[in-house]
């Protein structure tokens, strides 16, 4: 039982919930691009002073780790480092992709089917996707990867198994795909509000990380872009 503050910042939503024994208490989010360097310091300040308390107060502070965008990852982690060094309180960090099973519209859809496997994808550019697999249990059936999306992906799994894509990566692997076997869940996105759940379970497990060496999961080497020369 404990009462943490939730920071996810690894995409373009920016997202900070207050949650107590795995309850959202309150919550700010917007997706608004990649607004984190300005939202999220102010809405984790706003949650706590109109909770009316401080850092101090809180018995954990919980980021999403990855994978994602690499300036998003890289912010939410130094805020959330930031606070729970500042207030000597423990540093959880939770699996972005499996978040993001918790998803309501994810939940809906599992109404419907009969134990399919689980494929959150995040966007990494073209046809490129984060993903990974898990079981409704939310065990990883297939690790993270990086992953190029064509026609052929996850055949096996398919041939077996149900599946549900999910996340802002899924709608360009469903315009190449032509498998009865697969389903597609809209509106997925990661968000502190699944996190307050994993945050807890992590919490009582007592699965804490090392405030001053943590770093985000990056998946895959960041790549820049070089600025052209003007003449």
């Amino acid at each position: 039982m404990a009462l943490i503050l939730n920071i996810e910042s690894s995409t373009t939503v920016c997202s900070v919930a207050l949650a107590r024994d795995g309850e959202v208490l309150q919550h700010l989010e917007v997706n608004d691009g990649y607004s984190h360097a300005e939202n999220l310091t102010v809405f984790a300040d706003t949650l706590l002073k109109e909770a009316g308390i401080t850092a101090m107060d809180v018995d954990a502070v919980a980021v999403s780790r990855g994978p994602g965008s690499y300036t998003g990852l890289r912010i939410g982690v130094s805020l959330a480092k930031g606070i729970a060094y500042g207030a000597s309180k423990p540093l959880i960090a939770v699996d972005t992709l499996q978040q993001m099973c918790l998803h309501p519209n994810v939940v809906k859809e599992l109404q419907y089917l009969k134990d399919p496997l689980l494929c959150p994808m995040l966007d990494a550019r073209r046809m490129e996707v984060f993903t990974a697999v898990y079981d409704i249990g939310l065990k990883l059936i297939r690790p993270y990867e990086a992953m190029v999306l064509d026609e052929q992906s996850f055949e096996q799994e398919l041939s077996e198994d149900g599946m549900l894509f999910f996340g802002n990566g899924s709608p360009k692997f469903k315009d190449i795909l032509n498998n009865s076997s697969a389903y597609f869940a809209e509106d997925v996105w990661p968000s502190s509000l699944q996190m307050a759940p994993l945050a807890e379970m992590a919490f009582e497990r007592q699965e804490f990380e090392d405030v001053a060496y943590f770093e985000p999961f990056y998946l895959k080497a960041f790549q820049g872009t070089t600025p052209k020369k003007r003449f």
